[in-house]
């Protein structure tokens, strides 16, 4: 699959160089020109990485960046024509995971985005914010255990109680696959009157509501003849 890159810069010949480069590596390049659109492109798609500007109108690239921080990992990096050691520090203390310095080269550029994608193409690991140990991220979606609220990309995701019970189990047990049977008596408790066809159908719910694609789960996924998982 085709990585996909945001750029986000309002001068609009360095948008267009750097985004006719890495289409030619065969990646997918949206672009934003201020703050505002960045942030919404960032909250409505999923990226592998957002090159981002510092010097932005409507929004800054800081703010842009700390914002995205509070609903996505994606990797992060700073440009600035500046080069002021403040600016770097910034920008990494926002939650940027690298920046480039004004002007550059685009070989540089390709060679530090494929670097930290490599670094941060690992598998989903649940992640525990160091501010709030109940809020688990993974990927784009963010859980707050304790409010019991599911975030996907900023967007809240209404589910039951019983869709989050059975999603938090499998998010926190990443790899380990639960049977039906287990699963009922885990989430439902060992004394529900039902049947195992009450996990399929609320795992088929909890696929519409936050799989992009149900059909080819990213979340949630199945062994087939064994029950079900979350992958790492």
């Amino acid at each position: 699959m085709a990585k996909k890159v945001l750029v986000v810069d309002d001068e609009k010949l360095i948008v267009k160089g750097i985004r006719f480069s890495l289409e030619q590596d065969g990646m997918e390049v949206d672009c934003a020109y201020d703050g505002e659109e960045a942030l919404r492109l960032a909250r409505e798609n999923a990226y592998d990485m957002i090159l981002l500007d510092i010097m932005l109108p409507k929004m800054d690239g800081f703010e842009v960046c700390q914002q995205i921080r509070e609903f996505s990992l994606t990797p992060i990096v700073m440009l600035t024509a500046k080069g002021e050691d403040m600016d770097k520090i910034l920008g990494l203390e926002y939650g940027a995971d690298d920046y480039i310095t004004k002007p550059f080269n685009i070989l540089e550029v390709k060679a530090r985005i494929k670097a930290i994608m490599r670094r941060t193409g690992q598998p989903m690991q649940p992640q525990v914010s160091e501010d709030d140990p109940n809020l688990m991220r993974v990927a784009d979606l963010t859980m707050d255990r304790e409010g019991r609220r599911l975030f996907i990309r900023g967007n809240e995701i209404n589910l039951t109680a019983k869709e989050f019970d059975l999603l938090e189990l499998l998010i926190t047990n990443p790899n380990k696959v639960y049977s039906r049977e287990t699963l009922l008596d885990m989430v439902w408790g060992y004394k529900y009157p039902g049947d195992v066809r009450t996990v399929d159908v609320h795992v088929r719910r909890l696929r519409e509501k936050i799989e992009a694609n149900p059909s080819e789960p990213k979340y949630v996924h199945t062994k087939w003849g064994v029950g079900y998982y979350y992958q790492s």
